[in-house]
C-alpha cells in the first residue's frame, strides 16, 4: 500500500527530528528487563556454544528473539507508558511540528507550480492552434495566455482596493463627526482607478510582468527589448483601458500580428514575450 506523497514527505522530513527520542527509547528499554531475559535466553540454548558455526548463526539469533521470555519483554515495553509518553513528547515537539509544516508548505508549493505549469502548457497550446503565425510568435504571449494572465491580475487588484478601501474606511470612520459624505464617495469612486493604475504600472516599470504575467511566464518590454517608464507603462494602461472597453476588441489584432500584439502594444510600442 502505497501512502500518500504528503505522508512520505512528512516522514522523511521527520527522521532527523525523531532520532533523540529514539535513542532515549531504546537507552529506557536497555535499562529494563529486555537485557536479563535475552541473556537467559542465550544461556538456555546455548547461543555461545553454537555461535562458531557460521550456518546455524541465522537460526541462533531467530530463536533467540523467538523467546517467549524475550517477546513479553518488548511486548511490554512497547506497551508501556514510557513509550505512550514519548510518543506524545515527540508529537509535541517543535522540531517534529517544524517539519511536518515544512513538508505540508513543499507539497502546497509543488502542487501550485504544477498546476501553473499545466495552466501555461494548455493556453499556450490553444494560442498555437487558433493564431496560425510563423514559428517566430510562438516567442510571444498569445491572445489565451494574454487572457488568463489578465484574469488573474484582476482579482489581485480587486482584493488590494478592498484592503485598501476598508482601511481607509476605518480611519474615517474615527473621524465621521468632522468629514463630509462625499469624502467616502470621493474615495470610493476614484479609489478603484488608483488602484489599478498604481498596481499595473509599478509592476510593469519594475519588473516588467505583473503576478498574472508571471504565472503565464510572460514578459512586456519595448520592442527594442529595453525595459519601459513609467510614462510608456502609463501610455499601455491608457491603452489597456480603450482595449477592454468595446467588449476586448482592442486585443483582436493578437490573432493577426506576427509579433502578437494588441492595442496596448500598438499605442506604447511594446511587446509581450513568452519565457
Amino acid at each position: 500500500m502505497r501512502l500518500p506523497r504528503a505522508a512520505r514527505a512528512v516522514a522523511q522530513s521527520g527522521r532527523n527530528a525523531i532520532s533523540d527520542e529514539l535513542e532515549r527509547a531504546i537507552d529506557s528499554m536497555l535499562a529494563g528487563p529486555l537485557p536479563e531475559a535475552i541473556a537467559r535466553s542465550i544461556v538456555q540454548n546455548r547461543v555461545l556454544e553454537r555461535v562458531a558455526s557460521a550456518a546455524d548463526l541465522d537460526q541462533v539469533v531467530e530463536r533467540a528473539l523467538s523467546s517467549p521470555a524475550v517477546q513479553r519483554a518488548a511486548a511490554e515495553a512497547i506497551n508501556s507508558p514510557l513509550a505512550d509518553a514519548l510518543a506524545m513528547q515527540i508529537a509535541q515537539s517543535e522540531a517534529f511540528s517544524h517539519a511536518v509544516r515544512e513538508a505540508l508548505t513543499q507539497q502546497t508549493t509543488s502542487f501550485g507550480a504544477e498546476l501553473a505549469a499545466g495552466l501555461r502548457r494548455r493556453a499556450r497550446a490553444v494560442d498555437n492552434s487558433v493564431e496560425r503565425h510563423s514559428a517566430e510568435a510562438s516567442r510571444y504571449g498569445g491572445l489565451v495566455s494574454r487572457a488568463i494572465g489578465l484574469v488573474v491580475d484582476a482579482a489581485l487588484a480587486h482584493v488590494t482596493f478592498l484592503i485598501v478601501a476598508a482601511s481607509v474606511g476605518l480611519v474615517l470612520s474615527l473621524a465621521d463627526t468632522i468629514s463630509p459624505g462625499w469624502v467616502e464617495g470621493a474615495i470610493a469612486g476614484g479609489g478603484w482607478g488608483v488602484v489599478v493604475a498604481v498596481y499595473f504600472v509599478s509592476f510593469w516599470t519594475a519588473t516588467g510582468q505583473t503576478p498574472g504575467m508571471r504565472i503565464m511566464r510572460m514578459r512586456v518590454v519595448k520592442a527594442d527589448g529595453g525595459q519601459l517608464s513609467v510614462w510608456r507603462s502609463l501610455v499601455r494602461l491608457v491603452g489597456l483601458v480603450l482595449a477592454i472597453i468595446p467588449l476586448f476588441a482592442g486585443f483582436l489584432p493578437v490573432l493577426v500580428d506576427r509579433r502578437r500584439r494588441a492595442l496596448p502594444d500598438y499605442l506604447a510600442g511594446t511587446v509581450v514575450r513568452a519565457e
